[in-house]
């Protein structure tokens, strides 16, 4: 049975990073990355003005039932068309992404420790705890370069919704976390132990828990 890694952590806190450094120490095929933000639901029944004005960082964003379903897909050694998601379009596109089986699963996102549906499927879950300053910059550097916003639409939707959804929903996940990592992929030492933990559950054979 694969091993299943949630990673949770506000917008900007370095998730992918510390997902990114944990595959480093396996072999590339087995191991893949589910990102939570592929799964938006696709509402394409709206125009553009009011999809761009939807609240993307509430749980209830999220397409959780098709992820649920490809997670236990892949656990049972399936393998998955996974969604592409057009953050400039707020929609999901026509092509989808082939995600065959692997030992290790990481599932990273902002609000994947808030369902216990999610929960019950992970092995080991992290929270990465990082500066709010430091994960808004990131934030605006990445939303800039790579999602086509202008710097007053990401401080616009900082303020009316990733920071209070952040308050409401992400920090309080952080309760449900195996591990807290702070620094996120910097932290070297909290890296290692994860690797370590990871290899005895796949030395040991350990399954993952029943769904």
């Amino acid at each position: 049975m694969p091993i299943v890694i949630g990673i949770g952590g506000g917008t900007g806190s370095g998730k992918t990073t510390v997902a990114l450094e944990v595959r480093r120490h396996f072999p590339e095929e087995s191991v893949v990355i589910i990102h939570h933000d592929s799964y938006y639901l696709d509402r394409a029944e709206l125009p553009l003005s009011e999809r761009a004005r939807l609240n993307y960082d509430h749980p209830d964003s999220f397409d959780n039932q098709l992820l649920l379903a490809h997670l236990r897909d892949l656990r049972e050694g399936r393998t998955i068309e996974k969604p592409v998601y057009d953050y400039e379009t707020h929609l999901r596109k026509r092509e989808t992404v082939t995600v065959r089986p692997a030992g290790i699963i990481l599932l990273e996102g902002i609000l994947v420790l808030v369902s216990p549906e999610l929960r019950e499927l992970m092995d080991i879950k992290l929270y990465v705890d990082t500066d709010a300053d430091e994960r808004f910059i990131r934030r605006l550097k990445r939303d800039i370069r790579r999602r086509g916003r202008s710097v007053d639409q990401v401080i616009e939707q900082y303020l009316r919704t990733v920071r209070p959804m952040h308050l409401q929903f992400v920090e309080p996940s952080k309760r449900h976390a195996d591990v807290i990592i702070p620094e996120g992929g910097l932290n070297l030492v909290a890296i290692d132990l994860i690797v370590t933990k990871v290899r005895d559950i796949l030395a040991t054979g350990g399954a993952g828990p029943e769904v």
